[in-house]
């Protein structure tokens, strides 16, 4: 069977910057079995799959280890091949996913906007080994958690300083790890690791600012925000709190497409 895959560089106008992900339009569903080996083949934080259903779309991804219910820059790399690999004609696109509802994307030129749920975190308590797997030298000033858990720091240095031991951060039972503090040049930055799911530290986590976007809104006394990401690949997102809704807006660029054969 051959298949057509996209790899496109999400939240970025840049090649080699914002965060990777593989898109592979499907006629039928794969097996979650092979859906998943496909994803452990590409090897990159998400890898999406999709088939169309009349005007719209159903999604899901895949990291190198299992199905996850959310993200963002593989959702804004979908949409992308869908209108500028695929020539979509409308200028918004509706996700049906599994676990997270319908997501939208829509286009403005080539920038994209995704519609996501809200996802306050709340107060909670340090897993044992955190800070130290973490490596940082400060405490955090607040804990919080959703599907993430979310650590709070004073500084944009807090977070650059952190040095994650990877080994040790995936023997805590989370899913993923937000760390954040307001931006020397932004309104708030953040990092993400999620080594049990295969992936280390990732370089842009749209899912993540479900949970920052009405964090800091509500912090700030702001409902529109500019984030960064500080990853080595780096990315920067515009964000808006809307009721129970985030948007969050980026760019994207197509780094290479060709064919698989399983």
């Amino acid at each position: 069977m051959k298949l057509p895959i996209y790899q496109v560089d999400a939240f970025s106008k840049q090649l080699f910057k914002g965060n990777p992900a593989a898109v592979i339009p499907l006629e039928n569903w794969l097996s979650d079995a092979q859906m998943q080996q496909i994803a452990m083949e590409n090897n990159l934080a998400e890898t999406a799959f999709f088939i169309s259903q009349g005007d719209d779309f159903a999604l899901r991804w895949f990291t190198p280890e299992l199905e996850i219910d959310l993200c963002g820059h593989a959702t804004l790399a979908a949409a992308h091949v869908i209108f500028s690999e695929l020539n979509y004609s409308k200028n918004t696109i509706k996700f049906s996913t599994l676990k997270a509802g319908n997501l939208i994307v829509s286009k403005e030129n080539h920038f994209y906007t995704l519609d996501f749920p809200s996802r306050p975190a709340t107060p909670t308590q340090l897993p044992d080994g955190l800070l130290s797997a973490i490596g940082g030298q400060k405490l955090p000033i607040e804990v919080l958690a959703s599907r993430d858990m979310m650590l709070v720091y004073e500084t944009e240095a807090d977070i650059l300083a952190l040095n994650p031991d990877f080994n040790a951060l995936a023997k805590i039972d989370l899913l993923g790890l937000i760390v954040t503090a307001k931006g020397d040049n932004s309104d708030f930055v953040s990092r993400f690791f999620a080594p049990s799911a295969g992936v280390n530290e990732d370089p842009v986590t749209g899912s993540a600012h479900c949970n920052l976007i009405p964090y800091w809104a509500n912090q700030l006394q702001k409902n529109k925000l500019h984030a960064f990401q500080l990853s080595l690949r780096g990315g920067e997102l515009f964000c808006e709190l809307k009721g129970d809704r985030v948007l969050m807006s980026g760019h994207a660029i197509t780094y290479l497409k060709g064919n698989i054969y399983i």
